[in-house]
């Protein structure tokens, strides 16, 4: 059995995916830029308050041990 057609179909597709990756990865990268951009527009302090109230909306709740 002849490898090369395998091997130049290996060869194709990973010359396929690196060539769509760039194109793939743009979104995900812009929307952390956006996201950093958000974050560094709100406040430190108010970050925090949204974080404890958050946090103290969805705790969980306490269980009575006996």
């Amino acid at each position: 059995m002849r490898r090369h057609p395998i091997l130049w179909s290996l060869l194709v597709a990973f010359l396929m995916l690196v060539g769509a990756w760039p194109a793939a990865a743009a979104p995900i990268g812009l929307a952390g830029a956006g996201l950093a951009v958000l974050v560094a527009a709100i406040p430190g302090p108010v970050l925090v308050l949204a974080a404890a109230v958050a946090y103290l909306k969805h705790r969980a709740p306490r269980t009575a041990t006996a």
